[in-house]
C-alpha cells in the first residue's frame, strides 16, 4: 500500500495535480495516460529483468526492443520537451500499441488507444516524476499499489466505484484456491488484472527454488524465475494459454493488459466483454476463477443471459448474485472458485439470495467462508465482505468458517501497517483443516455441517453458528468474602468514631 511509501504517494499526488492543471481532468483518462508512461518506463526495466532471468535459467533471450532501441525509456527521457513529445507520440506510442503484433487481444484492445498528453512541458515533467518513482527498485508490486491509489480517484469522483483488491488479500485468496501449472484461469471482472497476476506469481513461486526467492515486508515473494519449469511447452502454455480476463470498461482492459505484460505474461488474453449479458457465451471452460466482481447497483434485466436466472422464474438484477451464478457456469466440473462478495450475500432473505446460496451448497462443494472486517477496502469502500471458496459439482458436506478480525493494516482510512494479522493463521489453519475437527478455545475458525446450514434457511454468516463464549467469573470462597465484610465493618466503625471525635472537638 502506498501509505508505506509516502515519497511515492507524494509524487503521484504531484502527477495528479499536473495532469489536472494540464487539461486532463477526467480521472480515468488521466490514469490511462499515466499508465502509458509507466508502461514505457517499465518495459525497459522488465526487458532487463527477463534477460537476467533467462540467463539464470540458461536460456537465450531476444529483447522486445530488438531493432528499436530508440523506443527505450533511457534513450529518449532526456530529450528536450518539444522533441520528446513528437518522439513519444509518433514513435514510442506506436511501438507499445504494436508490441504484440496483430491478431491478439492486446493489439485488438490497443488499436483504439490515443496519446492525449497535449503539452511538451507536461510530458517532460511527468516523465521526470515517473523516472524518480524508481518502481523497479521499490518492488514490482508497487506498480499495483500505484494503480490502487490512482483508482481511488475514480471512486471519489463517483465513477462506478472501481477499486483494486489489496495485494495481500489477493495473495490470501490465491493461496486458498491454489492454482496449478496447466490450469486455465479466469477473472470475469478483471479490472487491472490483479488476481491474474497473483495467480501467475503463485504458480511461479511453486516452481521456483526457495533459495532463489526473496520476500518483502508484506510477505510477497520476489525473484520468481520458475527454474523448475524446464519444458518449453509448459512455459508456452503459462504465457499464452493460462490467463483470461474480461472487463466492461475498455480503459481498464488496456490497463489490465499492460499490467500483465509488465509482470512477464507474454500473451495475456484480456478483452472487453459484459460478462453478464446475452452476448457472452463462455461456459464450462475454466479450471479456476478468481474475482472481486463489482457489487454496486443493478443491471438491465432485459440483457441478462438466460442461464443466469436464479429463482427459476425471474432474473435478479443484483450483480453480486448474477456473478456467482456466472462463475459456476463458467467453471468446468471440478473447477474451483475464490470470490469476494458483500456480506449481504451470506444472509440476505430475498428469494434470489436464498436460492443462490442453496445452489452453491447443493451443486458445488462450498469449502470455505472467510468473513473480512469492513475496513479491508478503505478508503475506497467501507462495505463488509467475505471470501467464498467452492468447487463445481461436489455437493457440500461441511463448510470451514473463519472470522478474520485483522489483516495486518489499520481498518481506518489511513490503513497503516500493524502487527495484528490473521492472514498467516488463515493460511496455516486452511492447509491443516482436515486434521482439526474442533477449534480450541479462542480460535477464530469452525466447521458447520450442511444439514445445520439448511435448517437455518441456508444462512452463511458466521455469527449464526459461532458459539457465544461467556467469560467464567471467578468468585472467592465464602469464608474469604465474610472476612472482607468483617474488615470493612471495622473500618466503617473506625471512620465513624473519627468523625464523632472531630465533631466533639468543634463543639
Amino acid at each position: 500500500m502506498l501509505n508505506a511509501h509516502p515519497e511515492v504517494k507524494s509524487k503521484i499526488d504531484k502527477l495528479w495535480k499536473m495532469f489536472w492543471e494540464g487539461g486532463i481532468a477526467n480521472p480515468l483518462t488521466a490514469i490511462e495516460q499515466m499508465s502509458y508512461l509507466i508502461f514505457m518506463k517499465r518495459l525497459e526495466d522488465m526487458d532487463n529483468q527477463q534477460k537476467n532471468s533467462a540467463q539464470r535459467r540458461g536460456q537465450s533471450y531476444t529483447s522486445i526492443f530488438k531493432g528499436q532501441d530508440n523506443c527505450r525509456w533511457s534513450h529518449w527521457m532526456h530529450f528536450d520537451a518539444e522533441t520528446m513529445l513528437k518522439h513519444v507520440r509518433e514513435v514510442v506510442f506506436q511501438f507499445i500499441k504494436e508490441l504484440k503484433g496483430e491478431g491478439n487481444f492486446y493489439s485488438e484492445s490497443m488499436k483504439d488507444a490515443v496519446f492525449l498528453i497535449p503539452r511538451p512541458s507536461l510530458l517532460q515533467e511527468a516523465v521526470k516524476i515517473i523516472d524518480e518513482l524508481n518502481i523497479s527498485s521499490q518492488g514490482i508490486d508497487i506498480q499495483g499499489d500505484i494503480y490502487e491509489y490512482l483508482l481511488s480517484e475514480i471512486s471519489q469522483s463517483g465513477k462506478n466505484g472501481q477499486f483494486r483488491t489489496p495485494r495481500h488479500i489477493i495473495r490470501m485468496i490465491v493461496e486458498l484456491v491454489d492454482p496449478k501449472l496447466g490450469n486455465k484461469i479466469c477473472d470475469p471482472a478483471c479490472g487491472t488484472s490483479g488476481f491474474l497476476i497473483g495467480a501467475y506469481n503463485h504458480i511461479l513461486k511453486e516452481n521456483t527454488d526457495p533459495e532463489s526467492m526473496e520476500y518483502d515486508e508484506d510477505g510477497a515473494p520476489h525473484k520468481l524465475i520458475g527454474d523448475k519449469i524446464v519444458d518449453k511447452k509448459h512455459w508456452n502454455f503459462l504465457w499464452n494459454k493460462t490467463f483470461y480476463g474480461y472487463d466492461f470498461d475498455t480503459t481498464m482492459v488496456r490497463i489490465g493488459l499492460m499490467n500483465m505484460v509488465l509482470h512477464g505474461i507474454g500473451n495475456p488474453n484480456v478483452r472487453y466483454a459484459d460478462t453478464l449479458s446475452k452476448s457472452f457465451r463462455e461456459r464450462n471452460l475454466y479450471d479456476i476463477i478468481l474475482a472481486n466482481p463489482p457489487f454496486k447497483g443493478n443491471v438491465d434485466r432485459s440483457d441478462i443471459a438466460e442461464d443466469l436466472t436464479i429463482t427459476g422464474k425471474s432474473k435478479t438484477p443484483k450483480t453480486e448474485l448474477l456473478f456467482l451464478n456466472l462463475f459456476v457456469n463458467m467453471l468446468i466440473p471440478g473447477g474451483r472458485c475464490g470470490v469476494i462478495v458483500p456480506d449481504g450475500v451470506l444472509f440476505g432473505s430475498s428469494n434470489a439470495h436464498v436460492e443462490i446460496r442453496k445452489m452453491i451448497l447443493e451443486k458445488c462443494g462450498l469449502e470455505a467462508i472467510i468473513s473480512m472486517p469492513s475496513g479491508v477496502f478503505k478508503p475506497y469502500a467501507g462495505v463488509s465482505t467475505a471470501v467464498l471458496v467452492f468447487t463445481k459439482g461436489e455437493k457440500t458436506g461441511k463448510v470451514w468458517f473463519y472470522d478474520m478480525q485483522a489483516d495486518g493494516y489499520s481498518l481506518d482510512d489511513k490503513r497503516t501497517k500493524i502487527e495484528q494479522n490473521d492472514i498467516p493463521d488463515i493460511i496455516e489453519k486452511w492447509k491443516t483443516r482436515n486434521k482439526n475437527k474442533q477449534p480450541k478455545k479462542g480460535e477464530k475458525w469452525l466447521w458447520v455441517d450442511y444439514e445445520e446450514i439448511k435448517k437455518n434457511n441456508f444462512d452463511l454468516s458466521i455469527s449464526r453458528y459461532k458459539p457465544i463464549e461467556y467469560e467464567e467469573i471467578q468468585y472467592e470462597k465464602p469464608e474469604m468474602i465474610m472476612r472482607h465484610v468483617s474488615e470493612l465493618e471495622k473500618e466503617i466503625e473506625r471512620n465513624i468514631e473519627e468523625i464523632t471525635n472531630c465533631l466533639n472537638t468543634i463543639k
